[in-house]
Parts: structure tokens; C-alpha cells; sequence
């Protein structure tokens, strides 16, 4: 736990606001310990602590792509390199340029954090520091992303191919373009990869992803009006189901619980754990209470203030505010065999204390205003004005 809580996303204190309320801005270009910056980071909190005088430096790197793809590489050059230095790295045919995002020992933590079995050994390598050459190229390339993309688009719709191209990353050498695209069914791409080819004068890889990770990659503002989760902490997407909105007793409308991505919102799984703790002692609402006065049935659950309503079968409109322990010590009795004489007997009595409705603090005109008849002094005085003005005419 205690590695977990120091293994979290840190924001650097100079993106927090000044004393007259205007941002400081961050003076570091992204460079900073904390490197709070960027996207999907980790605080490096070992960065101040030299290691054991017998322990050599891991050579691990992990470098961060566009919109949070991160891979890890090897040191083998010996460079010295720390968060934020934009780096030359090994690809397939030629080269790809990356940000680093973590270097020394938690490095380790994250290979087994994300389940990577290779060796140090095994992964591919830095060149070199990217020099202001490679920074060039690379800017370039990514600077006709947005023109591509729209072009790639207009291509695979001439086609007719059932498919949504959401993004599209250049390598950093140009040699190369991935192209990010998602689909409810199998898609015959032969002939788009060859337009694209001829269209573009580069090699295409076309590589699917789910509609949440293409929600992760675009980014995005949520309901709650931060960024999404997704796009920039969240990692590992669980299922979600309906389930969890019915035990936090929200409203099953799809409008308002699908997220940018289409799908259940990942943060229904936040607080579903808490619920459910809760709802151990809480009787559940399809069981009947058993009185006297007749049969009572749960027509609504307070979870937070710990209250359950009651009415009878035939007086649904008549509510019965009853407290959870109340509710076990009835359930309690009605398994032995015994009728409790009523709801009334154990309902708590509410208070409704009175309130203003409206109040006119600043000087507003009646609401009601418009409800009242004019006034019959108000015409009288008008007729004689209207017999003037005809005399003179």
C-alpha cells in the first residue's frame, strides 16, 4: 500500500494559481521531477536517493509515444538520461522518437506491474539523444497527422468500408504511419492499405483498438468535467456492468451512464465496493413486511441516512418511514412466525420545519402581479382625458 500511494500521479505545486488568481505556469517545459506535465506519468520518488555502492543503475528505460503509448527500451549506450529528454529509439525499419517518462529502479516496478516477461536482455535499445535534425523531421511528420487523418477518411468511406479511422501516429523517422481505427465487424482492408500506400508514399499498418481505448487515446471531458480518467491515469479498463448503477440506486438511463467511449462509465466500479458494504445490513427491497394492519412492501432505500419507505398493498400512497434496525427487528419477528401490530408503531416521525418559499431581498415585483384585475379608479380617470381630447379636435 505503501508503494501503491507513492506510485501515483503527481502534479508539480508551480501549475497551481499565484495569489492574485492567475496561473504561475510551469517554468520546467515539462522536465520537472514530478514530470505532472504529461500524460500517464509516475512520480519518480527514488530520483533523490543514490543507490548501494555494489549496485549498478537499471538499465531500463521507458519512453512515452503519442497520446500515452509507452514502451521500454534498454540503456545500452550509457546515456545519461532523465525525464523529459527526447530520445532516438529502435524500431522495426529505422528509428521512432519517444519521450522519456521513467528511468532507474521503478522502471522494474513497472514491467511487472504491466506483466512484461522479457528480459532487459530482450528489448530493443536507444540510439542516441535525438539531435535538433531528428526533432525536425519528427515535427514535421506530426504536424500533417490532422490533414492525413481527414484524407484517410474520405477514402475508406469511397470504399464503403464499415470503419471509423479515430487516429493516426507517424513514426518518428517518417517511414511509417499506424493508423487507428475501430469497427463493430471484421473489415477486408486489402485495397485501403494500397490506396493508402500510393496516397501517402509511406509503409501502413492498420492496428485496431476497442471503443475505450479509442476514448483513452483521443481524450476528452467527462460529466464531471475533468479529464477523462482513461486519457490520463486509468490503465487497465475492467468491466462494468448495469449491476453497478442498480446497486448505487442511479437512474438506468443510457444517456447519462455511457461515456465518451459508448460503454458503462468506468467510474461506476469506484465507489461500488463502498455500496455494497452498506447494503449488507440493509434489507433488500423485494422483501414483504408482515403486520397486523397488513402487508407492507419497500417502495424506496436512503443508503447515506440509513432509512427505508414502507406502505401497505392497498395504500401505496401512504409512505412509512422506517429506520434500518427497525426494519431487521420486524424481518426478525415475521421469520419466527409473529406479526408486529403496524408500520406506525415503529415509522419515525419527520419534522418539516417552515421555510420561505420566496423572499423579496432586492427590491423584485411580485410574482403575482399579473394575477390581479385592474383597478376601476384607473379607467375612471382615463374617460375624462379621452372627452378633452375629442372637444379640442
Amino acid at each position: 500500500m505503501y508503494l501503491r500511494a507513492l506510485y501515483i500521479i503527481m502534479s508539480c505545486t508551480s501549475c497551481s494559481s499565484g495569489a492574485d488568481g492567475q496561473p504561475k505556469g510551469c517554468k520546467n517545459n515539462g522536465t520537472c521531477g514530478s514530470d505532472g506535465c504529461n500524460k500517464l506519468t509516475v512520480f519518480d520518488w527514488l530520483a533523490n536517493m543514490s543507490l548501494p555502492g555494489d549496485q549498478k543503475s537499471f538499465i531500463g528505460v521507458e519512453v512515452r509515444f503519442k497520446n500515452g503509448r509507452k514502451h521500454f527500451y534498454k540503456n545500452t549506450e550509457k546515456l545519461s538520461l532523465s525525464i523529459g529528454d527526447i530520445v532516438a529509439t529502435e524500431a522495426t525499419s529505422g528509428h521512432d522518437i519517444g519521450i522519456v517518462s521513467l528511468t532507474g529502479e521503478l522502471v522494474k516496478v513497472q514491467m511487472k506491474k504491466k506483466s512484461r516477461n522479457e528480459t532487459v536482455e530482450d528489448l530493443p535499445k536507444i540510439y542516441r539523444k535525438a539531435t535538433q535534425k531528428d526533432i525536425d523531421v519528427w515535427q514535421t511528420v506530426r504536424n500533417k497527422e490532422a490533414e492525413i487523418q481527414k484524407r484517410s477518411r474520405e477514402i475508406a468511406i469511397h470504399l464503403g468500408l464499415k470503419m471509423k479511422i479515430s487516429d493516426i501516429e507517424y513514426q518518428g523517422d517518417g517511414s511509417k504511419t499506424t493508423f487507428y481505427y475501430t469497427a463493430e465487424e471484421r473489415v477486408d482492408f486489402r485495397q485501403l492499405i494500397r490506396d493508402f500506400a500510393s496516397a501517402f508514399s509511406t509503409r501502413v499498418e492498420m492496428k485496431q483498438v476497442g471503443f475505450r481505448q479509442e476514448a483513452a487515446r483521443l481524450g476528452g471531458i467527462g460529466s464531471c468535467g475533468r479529464e477523462l480518467c482513461c486519457s490520463t491515469w486509468l490503465t487497465d479498463f475492467r468491466s462494468v456492468k448495469t449491476a453497478a448503477a442498480r446497486y448505487q440506486q442511479l437512474s438506468l438511463n443510457p444517456q447519462k451512464l455511457a461515456g465518451q467511449c459508448g460503454k458503462l462509465k468506468c467510474c461506476l466500479n469506484y465507489e461500488l465496493d463502498t455500496y455494497l458494504d452498506a447494503l449488507k445490513d440493509i434489507p433488500k427491497s423485494d422483501i414483504k413486511l408482515i403486520t397486523e394492519k397488513g402487508i407492507a412492501i419497500c417502495q424506496k432505500t436512503d443508503i447515506f441516512k440509513r432509512f427505508l419507505w414502507y406502505s401497505y398493498e392497498k395504500q401505496g400512497v401512504n409512505w412509512h418511514k422506517i429506520s434500518v434496525d427497525k426494519a431487521n427487528e420486524i424481518i426478525t419477528q415475521n421469520k419466527k412466525g409473529v406479526k408486529v401490530l403496524s408500520l406506525e408503531k415503529y415509522a419515525v416521525e419527520e419534522h418539516i420545519s417552515e421555510t420561505k418559499i420566496f423572499e423579496n431581498v432586492v427590491g423584485q415585483d411580485s410574482l403575482t402581479r399579473f394575477d390581479k384585475p385592474k383597478s376601476k379608479n384607473n379607467r375612471k380617470r382615463n374617460k375624462p382625458k379621452n372627452k378633452k381630447l375629442k372637444k379640442n379636435v
